[in-house]
């Protein structure tokens, strides 16, 4: 049985042996082993989803020896704005992209999600917001996992932890 999840801020974290951006040939933000964030923002996105997203970035256990990002000091986090998380493809050939906040909402969140991992004296480093990037990883894993923050956003279908495949882990999901 599927049930309704409200969905806002969305971020793919892909754990990574190293990962750069690159803005017109020039690299702008760079890590070694760490994660890679893909952030995309909503419209009604606001300082909760920031905290929850934020929390999930350093906090999850995706490292190896399954620890997080705040418990291994070296590890880095690059975040790369991604309004194509927000990519509509229900209908017609082409992509709508109205799922997605605009620029003006969505920098400064970005900004605020980078802002409270740093408070967490994590290694971060980005791309630039609204700029044509070159994004390059070597995943690790590879172990890429997606983050959504519970809140007033739209409504999507999703696996109730009581479905086939809603299990807790990795092996209850294979199940």
């Amino acid at each position: 049985m599927r049930r309704a999840t409200i969905v806002t801020m969305r971020a793919v974290l892909q754990r990574v042996s190293s990962a750069r951006v690159r803005v017109n040939a020039r690299v702008v933000g760079e890590i070694g082993p760490g994660v890679l964030v893909l952030l995309g923002v909503a419209p009604s996105d606001g300082p909760t989803d920031v905290e929850h997203v934020s929390r999930k970035i350093a906090e999850l256990r995706i490292l190896p020896d399954e620890r997080s990002v705040s418990e291994v000091p070296d590890a880095g986090v690059l975040v790369v704005s991604q309004f194509t998380l927000y990519g509509d493809t229900r209908k017609g050939r082409r992509p709508s992209w109205n799922g997605a906040a605009p620029g003006p909402v969505a920098e400064p969140l970005v900004r605020a999600v980078v802002d409270t991992l740093r408070a967490r004296e994590i290694t971060v480093a980005t791309g630039v917001f609204g700029a044509h990037m070159a994004v390059e990883s070597v995943n690790d894993g590879p172990v890429t996992v997606i983050v959504e923050s519970p809140g007033f956003g739209s409504t999507t279908a999703g696996p109730s932890s009581s479905a086939p495949g809603g299990g807790s882990t990795p092996a209850d999901a294979a199940r």
